[in-house]
């Protein structure tokens, strides 16, 4: 049998930086020299707290301010100065520089007849939300996916991906991208494609990474033809609600509800951050303590925690972008209906 000593270090006297500690402030002050910080005083912000809270806030962008501002972007920014024309819409807190949301980024982004976007790839896992196009198209991974109005395409990380126009008018689109979770954890490489572009490309029209419009409206039919609409837990919150089965974007959930004119849903908190895309109709929504107006092309951030209602006063379509997806797979999430 083997037995091992254990270890026995004898320490004969204080570490000289202790030997004058008398008090509670001296030993607070004493260990700061070695860059720790006690575990029991008052941290800012708290290490725990009662409940989620987000230090981000609510926030709404209107497509008929932001559309103007891309079309003038079409004219005094060519492809050589930025491929990817986009508007960023940055949360807006103090000292946050991009994020939406805390895991999430959106931006509006838009591309002119005969335009191409190089082709790149980055450890981010990206998609679009198509406001308006006829003719415009992503290439992912040497596969060509069309973008009509209403298409919902994926760019998963680690895949190349390009964007190209052969329709006659202006396409204008939404990107999500998990960049702020990224920066987060500290994976984020980027890479341009060694040929500038994907060459040889192959049409797709059925692709896991692409959910066309039509299909979309057609499931959606389905749930309601079903009746399993009224039965789903998310009926009273936030309408008919289709989740696309999108394995490749393991951060990012990809919800479509549907509210018919003059729908309300019930109040409920839970433990994800949103963000809505507006892709029919108008209505309202409420965030914490705040009241929202939205219609066709909006976009609003919802952070985590935060009390919401949701309102449709004509019929309306609303793609949400969440990190709920995220926020089970860590056993996090949770859903509160309220009064």
């Amino acid at each position: 049998m083997i037995y091992f000593e254990p270890i026995n270090k004898t320490f004969n006297a204080e570490p000289a930086f202790c030997a004058e500690v008398d008090s509670v402030d001296d030993l607070i002050a004493a260990i700061a020299g070695e860059d720790c910080v006690p575990g029991w005083i008052d941290h800012q912000p708290p290490l725990m707290r009662g409940s989620p809270q987000s230090a981000l806030k609510p926030a709404h962008w209107r497509y008929d301010r932001m559309r103007p501002a891309l079309i003038a972007a079409g004219r005094v920014i060519g492809t050589d100065q930025a491929e990817r024309r986009n508007f960023i819409l940055r949360n807006p807190v103090a000292g946050n520089q991009f994020a939406t949301t805390r895991t999430l980024v959106g931006a509006y982004q838009s591309i002119l007849p005969g335009e191409r976007a190089r082709s790149h790839k980055h450890a981010p896992h990206a998609l679009r939300v198509i406001l308006e196009s006829r003719g415009s198209y992503s290439v992912v991974n040497g596969m060509k996916h069309p973008m009509e109005t209403g298409d919902i395409v994926l760019t998963p990380g680690d895949h190349w991906h390009g964007h190209g126009h052969e329709g006659e008018a202006q396409a204008f689109w939404f990107d999500c991208l998990d960049i702020p979770l990224v920066q987060m954890l500290e994976p984020m490489a980027a890479q341009e494609h060694p040929d500038g572009w994907e060459e040889g490309s192959v049409e797709c029209h059925d692709s896991e990474m692409r959910f066309a419009w039509k299909d979309t409206q057609a499931r959606l039919d389905a749930l309601d033809a079903s009746g399993a609409a009224v039965a789903d837990i998310e009926y009273p919150l936030f309408g008919t609600t289709y989740t696309l089965d999108a394995p490749v974007m393991p951060t990012i959930a990809i919800k479509v509800h549907r509210m018919m004119a003059g729908w309300q849903g019930l109040p409920y908190r839970h433990n994800a951050s949103s963000i809505y895309v507006v892709l029919q109709g108008q209505g309202c929504s409420e965030i914490g303590d705040q009241v929202f107006e939205w219609k066709f092309g909006d976009v609003l951030a919802a952070p985590m925690g935060e009390r919401l209602r949701h309102r449709a006063d004509q019929a309306a379509i609303v793609v949400e972008l969440t990190d709920e997806k995220l926020m089970r797979y860590c056993h996090f999430y949770q859903c509160q209906q309220l009064s």
